[in-house]
């Protein structure tokens, strides 16, 4: 379910266009559209080793999306999370993580992400907060050799000159 949300300017009269969202697990919503930008939600990755399915097929690409509020709320009320706070990672990355190779949706759980390598857990983990608190997937970074700056995307993407 891909949600990137195409937005409007204002009219002269300041009024900001909407557009309707829906979400299964929330009530029906009329979202703002921001005027001039583009509402990225989702975002592609690749994983550094993959997730190995029972049939032995590896699963490295995959796409997460923004949490919501109810994201980081519900795992709390999980009993494995009361039980060992640091499966909260778990559920979390199993809920906002909608499509893991040929997995989609229901399919990508807690089940799953307690299965990858811990290397792509830390990896998961890391684009989670860039995502959900700097609202992107870039970093900047400087070659240790030449002292060149630039951008790489840390979801797998080209690097950029700065």
């Amino acid at each position: 379910m891909r949600r990137v949300v195409n937005t409007e300017s204002p009219s002269e009269t300041g009024d900001r266009s909407t557009v309707e969202t829906e979400d299964e697990d929330a009530p029906h919503v009329t979202a703002p559209v921001l005027a001039g930008d583009l509402l990225r939600t989702e975002f592609d990755f690749e994983l550094p080793r993959g997730f190995i399915d029972g049939q032995g097929q590896v699963h490295k690409t995959g796409t997460m999306r923004l949490a919501t509020a109810r994201d980081e709320l519900l795992p709390l009320m999980d009993d494995r999370v009361r039980r060992n706070g640091a499966y909260l990672t778990v559920v979390l990355l199993g809920r906002v993580i909608t499509r893991l190779g040929s997995l989609t949706d229901d399919a990508v759980n807690a089940d799953v992400i307690e299965m990858l390598f811990a290397s792509d857990l830390a990896f998961l983990q890391d684009l989670y907060r860039r995502v959900n608190t700097e609202g992107h997937t870039k970093a900047a970074v400087t070659c240790p050799s030449c002292h060149e700056r630039f951008m790489v995307d840390m979801a797998g993407g080209a690097m950029v000159d700065v």
